[in-house]
């Protein structure tokens, strides 16, 4: 059983910087991949980034590449989402999840991939 917990949301103006921790409690650690989904109204989930645990391989979706890092903390078992120059657009439901594989990065996984997610922290970034 894996439970993962986010934190860090807030209001943020445009130009404005964040970061999400996800931490990750499972009673022997299997983590392969985490990644970050994000959801706004009236839209689907999409994929923000992915980082595979056992090197930190990263990747991103085209529309943060140079504004969002995801990092992880092996010790702390917590993954991080930075994320810099926010737009409004960048307003959402920001979810962490985890999968006991290793996924591939090109492409981006899919919602589907991913066996456990977190409850969600609220992003709004103001104009």
């Amino acid at each position: 059983q894996v439970q993962l917990v986010e934190s860090g949301g807030g209001l943020v103006q445009a130009g404005g910087s964040l970061r999400l921790s996800c931490i990750v409690s499972e009673r022997t650690f299997s983590t392969a991949t985490m990644a970050w989904f994000r959801q706004a109204p009236g839209k689907e989930r999409d994929i923000v980034g992915a980082i595979r645990w056992r090197d930190g391989t990263t990747e991103y979706a085209d529309s943060v590449k140079g504004r969002f890092t995801i990092t992880r903390d092996v010790t702390k078992r917590t993954t991080y989402l930075q994320m810099n120059s926010l737009k409004p657009e960048d307003t959402a439901d920001y979810y962490c999840a985890a999968s006991r594989h290793i996924l591939r990065m090109t492409p981006l996984p899919g919602a589907g991939d991913f066996d456990s997610w977190g409850q969600g922290t609220q992003v709004t970034v103001s104009s």
